[in-house]
């Protein structure tokens, strides 16, 4: 039986930042409305844990059960399975266990939450909630993987920027308006990011266990300025949200300073390949965390 030590780096806890921000984003957001109720960002912020997990256990499985982490060509941190530290049976139990928690805490946060008043509305999150849970498991799992197909950027925009943070704040609110778009993008633009960087970091083990992605398709000079895209992109998707909610407010954008980190790490990507682009996946991933927790401190002022 594996100890809790492994099952702790099984769950990389390093990528948990960059998920909860999206429930600190959305609840902000609400805030920033008036409208902020505590019981439900505590569920979704358990959700988007619980979430994160199951999406990491999958993605060692995934990657296992093909072969791309058995190549001795990858660049990252041996993982659970390919260290043989926990089975492949425990892994698929354990995936099992983290979809049903998934499905307890998001039916619980659906039926509760301020925002859920309609039938329709309940249905669409049910959706959602169930749309969440299939990209968390089949980015590596299944036999149309779609990580492996190149797809891993979108779905990395879409369920880490608009489908949860759009989503919190309509838990909170009830509302389908615009205002937590921009930030949304913002967030899912640096979700993108941190797998463009994992992916640039695997390129050559990808390449030769067929994992197309973004990064293997553009190569790793074209990834490295699809990234410095991406953050520019990100910073503007915030500056306009300030500029049409909050023209006059000076201290509203003291939080785009974490701008100069991302550009900084940016710089330092354009430098590096292979292992070295290792600690800047915690890098973005904090970063992005920073700027989710004062953006929301500083519209909040």
């Amino acid at each position: 039986m594996a100890s809790l030590n492994r099952w702790i780096e099984a769950f990389r806890l390093r990528t948990l930042f960059l998920a909860v921000s999206s429930v600190i984003l959305g609840s902000g957001l609400a805030w920033f409305k008036g409208l902020f109720t505590l019981h439900t960002f505590i569920l979704a912020f358990l959700l988007a844990v619980v979430l994160q997990i199951l999406a990491n256990l999958a993605n060692d499985l995934g990657d296992y059960i093909k072969g791309t982490d058995t190549t001795g060509r990858r660049e990252g941190p041996v993982r659970a399975l390919q260290g043989g530290s926990i089975t492949p049976r425990a892994m698929k139990r354990a995936v099992a266990i983290a979809v049903s928690i998934c499905i307890g805490i998001g039916l619980a946060l659906i039926f509760t939450a301020p925002g859920t008043t309609s039938g329709d509305a309940v249905w669409i999150l049910l959706l959602l909630g169930g749309a969440s849970i299939l990209a968390a498991l089949f980015y590596t799992m299944g036999r149309h993987a779609y990580g492996y197909k190149g797809w891993g950027d979108l779905f990395a925009f879409l369920f880490f920027g608009p489908v949860p943070v759009i989503g919190t704040y309509f838990l909170h609110t009830g509302s389908a308006d615009s205002l937590p778009l921009l930030p949304a993008i913002g967030l899912g633009l640096i979700s993108s990011m941190i797998l463009n960087v994992n992916n640039m970091r695997d390129i050559e083990n990808d390449r030769s266990s067929e994992k197309r992605t973004i990064a293997v398709k553009l190569g790793l000079k074209g990834a490295k300025g699809y990234h410095a895209t991406m953050t520019v992109a990100t910073i503007v998707s915030f500056a306009i949200f300030n500029l049409i909610y909050l023209p006059v407010s000076l201290p509203g954008y003291l939080y785009l300073l974490t701008g100069i980190r991302f550009i900084t790490i940016m710089l330092a990507i354009n430098k590096r390949e292979g292992a070295t682009l290792d600690p800047y996946l915690k890098e973005t991933s904090l970063t992005g965390f920073l700027l989710s927790v004062t953006f929301v401190l500083c519209i909040n002022a």
